[in-house]
């Protein structure tokens, strides 16, 4: 149950990378430039100092389909909760996972442990993940590098590809529907909670409209190729900031 509880997280966002080839940086920032407006422009992501996403999905596991709920809550990239509940065959399951900024703290079910090490490298890598596409500024910032990639196919939709790379050195792909410009494809590399890497694949639909601000309420996750979560419905709250406690150590 444990186990199963670890792979619940619900907002683990990314896949395995190719080797694409590098471009222009100016070419990626300038599709960088257009997902901003497409979102609802620089003015109004920088209001976003603080969020809090909820919803309901289904994590495909050992072939059966489990619902459940989560809540996540993010201040920058640094601080980070994720909360989620779920029952399988009669048993009930929950896990939160917290960070802020160097320190991290993970409870599965009545089990409480500090990150550490490339665990908490991990957590931190789907954090930044998570987060990323919703805010996007952070991609302009000096954590970041943008370069571009070769166009690809999203559904039936043509996407422009940017290559970034995180502030922990490690490559991720972002697409982006070249006619809206919004994010619709996140692929990159992590670490699975047997410490197995893993290549994930994640797809964005349905963009609502959220105080100004454009997100995904709807998407799909894949891991190694196979079905794994899949999240539809969510709902979206800008904030000014949140309570410190928000990312203290669960008790």
């Amino acid at each position: 149950m444990k186990r199963f509880a670890s792979v619940a997280i619900v907002c683990v966002l990314v896949a395995g990378l190719g080797d694409p080839a590098r471009a222009d940086d100016n070419e990626a920032k300038a599709v960088i430039d257009k997902a901003i407006m497409a979102m609802g422009g620089e003015g109004k992501l920088s209001r976003i100092k603080a969020f809090a996403a909820k919803g309901k999905g289904t994590v495909f596991f050992d072939g059966k389909d489990i619902s459940f709920t989560f809540e996540l809550k993010s201040q920058g990239i640094g601080q980070y909760r994720s909360a989620w509940q779920g029952e399988v065959d009669g048993n009930k399951f929950e896990g939160l996972t917290v960070l802020d900024g160097d320190k991290g703290s993970k409870k599965l079910d009545e089990d409480t442990k500090k990150l550490e090490g490339d665990e908490l490298a991990n957590e931190k890598r789907i954090a930044y993940i998570d987060v990323v596409p919703i805010l996007m500024l952070p991609l302009k910032g000096k954590d970041f590098k943008v370069a571009s990639a070769a166009d690809e196919k999203v559904g039936d939709k043509t996407a422009a590809t940017v290559l970034v790379t995180g502030p922990d050195g490690k490559d991720f792909t972002m697409s982006f529907d070249k006619e809206t410009g919004l994010p619709i494809r996140l692929k990159g590399k992590l670490m699975d909670d047997q410490g197995k890497e893993i290549t994930q694949d994640t797809t964005f639909e349905d963009y609502k409209d959220f105080d100004g601000v454009k997100v995904s309420t709807k998407f799909q996750t894949k891991r190694d190729g196979e079905q794994f979560v899949e999240v539809e419905g969510m709902d979206f709250k800008v904030l000014d900031k949140l309570d410190p406690d928000t990312f203290a150590e669960p008790k």
